[in-house]
């Protein structure tokens, strides 16, 4: 369970508990053999040690506004800086954060004290580190290459399951069909010649905005659908790590053919204020959706600072989340949730992931909403969640083995013949051609403490 506690205030998050809780069980094929190992995802990535910003005074004492405030990372020969009058960027942030600001700093707080009361964000004590993966993610540019065949024609056509057994499957098309592992346990896989983690009960397909129909044909109304965008912005172009969208591509998703009635939509938001805009007046209206609440998500090192100062004027400690309903005439199913109120100014607090782009699991902070049958869909996804479809053009980035430990168990040993778990995927090397939906199985759960 990703949840550690919660408070009125919102929840505190443990997103590596919740990797490694969909892959504690996995099955790996290897000599003709499929043996059980377990995979964690590594330590490393949410090993956050100190704030970005060293402090003179307690992060909780003046929001880290502290006028002593220096990057660790530079040189301690103060330059000059010029002063200039803000842009209306700049402005609307500033704005913006006023009115946060204190549910902010008081919220995170008391979920933090909390938290540090059950043993968790009380300092990291194991500071081993490794290289990161030298593995460069060429999905994008297969997905591009894929482009040039054509999409299959039938609807029915548009799902295919992982090969059950360890053999070979030469003719899997990852890029114009939703693939599924309705298996109940993960599964270590090789595909297009790289080993990839695939928890149980997933569904994914791999294409960029240009390949999205197979979704569209899967089969599914879903319950929630979590947006990531891909935002345009100065930094995204100068390094160039992968390509953004316009507003005006964002608007042609077909998310109306993706909703189920009252279908709750999540999607994440920079702190440029013209996006957040652009999301509350623009995007949800051009879809039908009704802004209910925004939601902050709040990054903490390992001992509940903020990664940055709260007043910091280069980066903020924290993302938004806007929620919304889809709006719909259609009769109410029984196992309805929208009735359940979404309060605002929620808070996420969580040890972010030093990886780019890569968000808490909102897998268990919105079951209320939703129910636990929910199904749940994430668009632009760089990963995989029990229980959840993924669609992305990096849809499998952060389930190649380098990301991972992978051991054998305590038992050791081989599975013996039949005893695999029912549809689980072996480690089979599947080589993907460019050329019925399982059921959610949601994550197993731990107690909570709510104050």
């Amino acid at each position: 369970m990703s949840v550690v506690c919660g408070n009125s205030h919102g929840w505190v998050v443990d997103s590596q508990s919740f990797i490694d809780q969909g892959c504690s069980r996995c099955i790996r094929f290897q000599d003709n053999l499929k043996l059980r190992v377990q995979c964690r995802f590594k330590s490393q990535w949410f090993r956050v040690l100190k704030s970005h910003m060293c402090l003179s005074s307690s992060a909780w004492s003046d929001g880290g506004d502290s006028e002593t405030v220096h990057n660790t990372n530079r040189p301690t020969k103060r330059r000059k800086r010029r002063h200039h009058e803000l842009n209306q960027g700049e402005i609307d942030l500033q704005s913006f954060h006023e009115k946060i600001r204190l549910a902010v700093l008081e919220g995170t707080r008391s979920l933090v004290e909390l938290a540090q009361s059950l043993g968790f964000l009380c300092g990291a004590t194991d500071t081993a580190s490794e290289p990161p993966p030298t593995q460069d993610c060429g999905l994008a540019a297969l997905c591009e290459m894929a482009k040039a065949f054509p999409l299959v024609d039938a609807p029915e056509q548009c799902i295919q399951q992982l090969p059950a057994d360890g053999g070979r499957a030469p003719h899997v098309d990852f890029f114009s069909r939703v693939t599924e592992n309705g298996g109940d346990c993960a599964a270590v896989v090789t595909l297009m010649g790289q080993e990839y983690v695939m928890p149980p009960c997933t569904a994914f397909l791999l294409s960029d905005f240009s390949r999205i129909d197979p979704l569209v044909h899967y089969g599914k109304m879903f319950d929630l659908i979590v947006i990531d965008p891909p935002w345009e912005n100065k930094s995204v172009k100068r390094k160039r790590g992968y390509s953004s969208l316009s507003s005006t591509q964002l608007k042609r998703l077909p998310l109306p053919l993706l909703t189920s009635p009252n279908c709750l939509v999540a999607t994440w938001v920079t702190n440029r204020q013209s996006h957040l805009r652009f999301v509350r007046d623009e995007l949800y209206p051009h879809w039908g959706v009704q802004v209910l609440a925004e939601w902050l998500w709040v990054k903490v090192t390992t001992s509940g600072q903020f990664v940055f100062p709260l007043d910091s004027n280069h980066k903020k400690p924290y993302e938004v989340l806007v929620l919304g309903r889809y709006q719909t005439s259609t009769v109410k199913s029984t196992s309805d949730r929208s009735d359940v109120p979404l309060e605002d100014q929620r808070l996420i607090v969580s040890i972010p992931s030093a990886l780019h782009s890569q968000k808490p699991s909102l897998s268990e902070v919105l079951k209320p909403y939703v129910g636990a049958e929910a199904k749940r869909l994430e668009l632009f996804a760089r990963s995989l969640h029990p229980g959840w479809t993924s669609w992305g053009n990096e849809v499998l980035k952060f389930q190649h083995t380098s990301y991972f430990n992978v051991t054998p168990t305590d038992d050791g040993g081989s599975i013996p013949e039949g005893e695999a778990a029912n549809g689980t995927t072996a480690k089979a090397d599947v080589t993907p051609v460019l050329s019925s939906p399982g059921e959610s199985c949601p994550p197993r759960h731990r107690p909570v403490a709510v104050d």
